[in-house]
């Protein structure tokens, strides 16, 4: 149980881009509209680049709530990944934002989306975590499994197998399911205890799952 009061109002911006992976923004999105039914209090929203429409990956599209501009108040930002972590890892625009954000905003990744916090250098001397089983393309001839990837973007970086990897302000998560512990962790990090998440839990129908994966995590020291 956590002995730090729940932050009032906590928000999380969750980053959207061309070829995001559907699950790894919407897991979390939902585990927050979930809690809200308990603290109506808590946000959650979608920023994006700019304020136009974004494919994600197999097509659909999502409207942003806030752009890069707009410069929303975070107490958490989060990248997801998918294929298009392969150019954001390369997007000045995106860079210059994370590293306006105050550093009291904790910086959150699933799957892939760690890689950009690599190439940023943000993992240098930290554990950080990533997906460990392949695609069929990672699988084949010249591919690799991302948490292998992350290891050669961010040389610098211990790697950890956990599902989550809590290193202070960056918390990294693995797999792209696993954008529903990323929901739940924030919350905990936020400050409420396990009675309120077991409930959330519960109402999702997810609680034998939130169990399993409940202490599967690296918290450095």
């Amino acid at each position: 149980m956590s002995s730090v009061p729940p932050k009032a109002g906590f928000r999380l911006g969750i980053y959207v881009f061309k070829d995001v992976e559907i699950v790894d923004f919407a897991a979390p999105y939902g585990v927050f509209s979930v809690a809200r039914r308990y603290d109506p209090e808590l946000d959650v929203f979608l920023v994006a680049e700019a304020m136009r429409p974004v494919q994600a990956q197999a097509g659909l599209t999502v409207l942003p709530n806030y752009s890069f501009h707009d410069n929303p108040a975070m107490d958490a930002f989060l990248m997801p990944g998918g294929f298009g972590t392969r150019q954001e890892m390369h997007n000045s625009r995106l860079h210059d934002f994370v590293r306006s954000l105050p550093g009291s905003c904790l910086l959150a990744s699933i799957c892939t989306g760690s890689w950009i916090y690599g190439k940023m250098g943000l993992l240098d001397g930290l554990v950080a975590t990533n997906r460990k089983e392949a695609d069929r393309i990672e699988a084949g001839p010249g591919g690799k499994v991302p948490i292998d990837r992350l290891a050669e973007i961010a040389p610098r970086c211990r790697i950890s197998r956990k599902r989550i990897v809590d290193a202070g302000r960056i918390i990294t998560a693995g797999g792209i399911a696993s954008g529903m512990e990323v929901g739940f962790y924030l919350l905990r990090r936020a400050g409420y205890d396990e009675a309120i998440l077991n409930e959330i839990a519960r109402v999702m129908e997810y609680a034998d799952a939130y169990r399993l994966y409940r202490d599967d995590v690296e918290i450095m020291a």
